[in-house]
């Protein structure tokens, strides 16, 4: 596939630094912005709805993929980038005026729902370790856990286009790799593209924000990816992709339940805030994040080729290092962050 693909990407990120760009333009002359509150990592307001045209882009690529992959690949993508769209829509609603944590999961878990049922063959997320009805029950809980957290760690700037492009680059060298279909190497080929187009705008300082409209229905697509890498048979390359993710807020989570402090309200206590927090850069704090999921994607591909037991002891060293590398921030007063500048 190798010259359509090249096409592909390079018309998935033109699309995607145009449409931010004229995202960007429609929010400040609409003064849709993001105001400094306790979880920010900036003091001025900065637009904020660049998931509008992440999203869109995404879910436009990703509707062309599965039309060209089959009838059941097409009607199970359409009903995925359906509840995408709907969970934009309420995101963006979300974004605007605000609503109850218990509708938004609500209409999370009823979209992670309607995909699981509609996925051909039911998939097998477990590698059968689990009977088919908790196979499905646990993914849907997993899935639901992993758009929130992807919603938690969009705090700097650039960290979720940085993952999202990690994710996106990890699946597709796997699927390759591993000799899959040429459906899953282009959904995260796409991911890679929207993610840099966006990047163009986000990148250190930025100059616009995902918001819920960008982070929610990103964090629900990718799940959905990763969590399809799994039903194939690659479930050790599908944790070890996004383990920093999991690790740090879920540490950082567990943290604050531990303590009595209310998980569901907004914090600056990740690793990568309170690294932010002790005086490092938003771009050095994402570079060391890339840096690790480069390591994670090798070791996912180690893990396809036969050896996942080693693999995920050597993604879970990975994930230490990086976390004890961002950890100092972890204790003591912090400095004021070189960042909160705009």
């Amino acid at each position: 596939m190798g010259w359509f693909a090249a096409v592909f990407f390079l018309a998935v990120l033109a699309a995607s630094v145009v449409g931010t760009g004229l995202v960007l333009w429609l929010l400040r002359r609409r003064a849709i912005l993001d105001l400094p509150n306790e979880r920010s990592s900036h003091r001025v307001a900065t637009p904020r709805g660049g998931g509008l045209a992440v999203v869109s882009v995404l879910i436009l690529a990703w509707l062309a993929i599965g039309s060209a992959a089959g009838a059941d690949q097409a009607r199970a993508g359409f009903v995925l980038c359906g509840a995408a769209l709907g969970l934009g829509v309420v995101s963006w609603i979300d974004d605007l005026k605000g609503l109850p944590v218990a509708g938004r999961l609500a209409f999370q878990a009823a979209a992670v729902a309607a995909v699981l049922l509609a996925s051909p063959g039911g998939g097998a997320y477990f590698g059968g370790l689990l009977p088919a009805g908790m196979d499905g029950a646990a993914a849907g809980l997993l899935w639901l856990w992993f758009i929130n957290l992807f919603n938690f760690m969009d705090g700097i700037d650039g960290l979720a286009g940085a993952e999202t492009a990690s994710l996106g680059a990890g699946v597709a060298v796997v699927a390759v790799i591993a000799g899959m279909d040429d459906a899953t190497a282009l959904y995260g080929l796409a991911a890679i593209a929207a993610a840099l187009g966006f990047l163009w705008w986000n990148w250190q300082p930025a100059r616009i924000f995902l918001g819920d409209v960008g982070s929610v229905p990103l964090g629900f697509l990718l799940g959905w990816l990763l969590l399809d890498l799994a039903a194939q048979g690659y479930w050790a390359p599908a944790l070890i992709l996004p383990l920093y993710y999991l690790a740090d807020a879920s540490i950082t989570l567990v943290r604050r339940g531990l303590r009595g402090a209310a998980v569901w309200r907004a914090h600056r206590e990740h690793f990568y805030q309170r690294a932010v927090q002790r005086g490092r850069r938003h771009g050095a704090v994402v570079g060391a994040v890339v840096i690790a999921n480069l390591g994670l994607i090798a070791l996912a591909v180690v893990a396809a080729l036969g050896w996942p037991w080693p693999a995920l002891g050597g993604a879970a060293a990975v994930v230490w290092a990086l976390l004890f590398h961002l950890g100092p921030g972890m204790k003591g007063p912090a400095a004021p962050d070189p960042d909160q500048r705009r």
